[in-house]
């Protein structure tokens, strides 16, 4: 019966997708991959999502040039011309002198209403500091957050800040807890989504002056809040939201990507030195190969910043075709769920005055 209903689910959302479009701007330069990736993973969100058209800025003689080498061209994949690329080692205040920029372009395309969400795999600060300047902050909101996904085989769930903010207040891990409850509920489909706030132990009594100031208002919000989340729950089905500021966030991030990077190398070196373990590998393949699926952050395309008045999806510096393709599909889901409007919606029944 569930399987049933989760199925006409799925159905009514194709349905509602073949009716409406969207148009995606791509920042297509300034990542570690190179424009030809990017413009790759665009062609390929054209071809599989037929209710989506990109646009790709960047200098237009240089991808009008990799859509002919590559037989890219499609109707619904288009060039704006950005005369000007902002380096991976750039600095944000630097980026912003540069108004003719990738991704400057990019931001302003969706300013303009040009474009529902846009996404970058360039230079991180620089897209930040680009989105505030030219959407500004949802109202209410301080500070925006970037939110990431912990991969699970059958629960994901989202983590954030994982970057943006260093040094947060409790009111600003709240409104984190809030713009991540909305994302679970409306793009991850989660309906009462479980918030947890990162701690060094699950006891409300372990923690700073921070946590428990955050626990507090926590308590008395309408978020579904269950406590404090050590770090092993994060890869369980324990949360579907965990808060933290940016510092911890970032760590806990790089550590992980680090983890996997891990376990993979070496399980690889210990199947190519022993020919009994290269025999069993064989018939372990499919398991394998959907176990590296699940944790393969490159399904989950990128990571939202949430907070500003516009969608944006930022993506790893060197993000493949297959990424920006998934992250492309995500930010039409953000735009589609009306994400923004929701986050300020839930905001406003959660700001007493007391804050």
């Amino acid at each position: 019966m569930a399987s049933r209903i989760q199925k006409l689910r799925e159905e009514v959302r194709l349905r509602r997708q073949a009716r409406r479009s969207a148009t995606i701007a791509l920042d297509a330069m300034g990542s570690d991959a190179g424009p030809d990736e990017l413009m790759q993973g665009a062609y390929d969100a054209v071809t599989a999502l037929h209710w989506i058209t990109v646009i790709c800025a960047g200098p237009s003689d240089k991808l009008e040039a990799i859509i002919r080498r590559r037989e890219l061209a499609h109707p619904r994949l288009r060039v704006e011309h950005a005369p000007q690329v902002v380096t991976m080692d750039e600095a944000p205040k630097d980026s912003l002198r540069k108004k003719d920029s990738s991704v400057s372009v990019a931001a302003r395309l969706v300013h303009e209403g040009r474009a529902a969400a846009m996404l970058s795999a360039g230079n991180t600060g620089a897209t930040m500091a680009t989105a505030m300047m030219t959407w500004r902050q949802l109202p209410g909101i301080s500070r925006p957050a970037i939110a990431a996904v912990i991969p699970h085989p059958r629960h994901p769930s989202i983590i954030l800040d994982v970057g943006a903010n260093v040094d947060c207040k409790p009111r600003h891990l709240l409104h984190f807890a809030i713009m991540g409850a909305v994302y679970a509920r409306h793009v991850f489909r989660r309906r009462n989504p479980r918030v947890g706030l990162l701690s060094i132990g699950e006891e409300e009594t372990k923690g700073n002056e921070q946590i428990f100031d955050t626990q507090k208002l926590m308590r008395q919000s309408t978020l579904n809040y269950c406590g404090n989340a050590e770090g092993r729950d994060l890869f369980r089905e324990k949360f579907d939201v965990v808060v933290c500021d940016g510092f911890v966030g970032n760590v806990v991030l790089k550590v992980a990507e680090g983890l996997v990077e891990f376990i993979f190398d070496n399980l690889k070196q210990q199947i190519q030195s022993n020919l009994v373990a290269q025999i069993g590998a064989l018939g372990m393949k499919p398991v394998l190969r959907s176990f590296k699926k699940t944790i393969d952050h490159s399904e989950y395309g990128g990571a939202p910043l949430l907070g500003l008045n516009g969608n944006c999806i930022i993506c790893h510096g060197s993000s493949r075709a297959k990424s920006i393709m998934n992250a492309i599909r995500v930010a039409d889901e953000m735009a589609g769920a009306n994400v923004n409007r929701r986050i300020v919606e839930l905001l406003k029944q959660n700001t007493p005055d007391s804050q």
